[in-house]
């Protein structure tokens, strides 16, 4: 399935020659916003697509023919699945090319994100995990009517990091 985006933005499933593309995106968009360090151990985790496309859905977002941006789709019970509880789709490692930051891509993700849960099956909300530190990401999740929904808020194990829930109800 394809979901047609605007600005020539097309959201698609990740094929294999797909994927080390995503693996680049992945880590310039998390490196240069500063929010991992080329060793921080969950680098680890985001570059390894080919576990992600096996235990969970990895989508791309393709503008004039190039991926642009890349997002993991997970349910309640699924190996990538951190807070979606029965009837939720979450949605994970949203990265954006640095070199289409600013131009709606990202917004454009979200929108058919919420476009195919709407036509998913059971789905009646979309959560997503979000550091405190990604503020760009939190102006966007709340100007497409996502609220925190602070009493999921958890933190990562072995780490001093608060990570705010974000959720849509559809």
């Amino acid at each position: 399935m394809s979901v047609a985006l605007p600005a020539m933005v097309t959201l698609r499933r990740a094929v294999p020659a797909d994927f080390p593309e995503v693996r680049r995106i992945t880590q310039e968009a998390y490196q240069r916003a500063g929010h991992f360090a080329a060793d921080h151990p969950y680098m680890s985790v985001l570059e390894d697509v080919e576990h992600r496309a096996e235990h969970a859905e990895v989508w791309v977002a393709e503008a004039a023919g190039q991926v642009a941006a890349a997002v993991t789709l997970t349910f309640a019970g699924q190996p990538y699945t951190e807070i979606a509880q029965d009837g939720e789709l979450e949605f994970r490692m949203l990265a954006v090319d640095p070199a289409h930051q600013g131009s709606g891509v990202g917004r454009a993700v979200v929108r058919a994100i919420i476009e195919h849960a709407r036509q998913l099956h059971g789905v009646e909300a979309i959560s997503i995990t979000s550091a405190t530190f990604m503020e760009r990401a939190h102006g966007l999740y709340a100007s497409l009517g996502f609220r925190r929904a602070p009493e999921r808020d958890w933190r990562v194990p072995g780490e001093d990091v608060l990570l705010w829930v974000f959720r849509l109800e559809l």
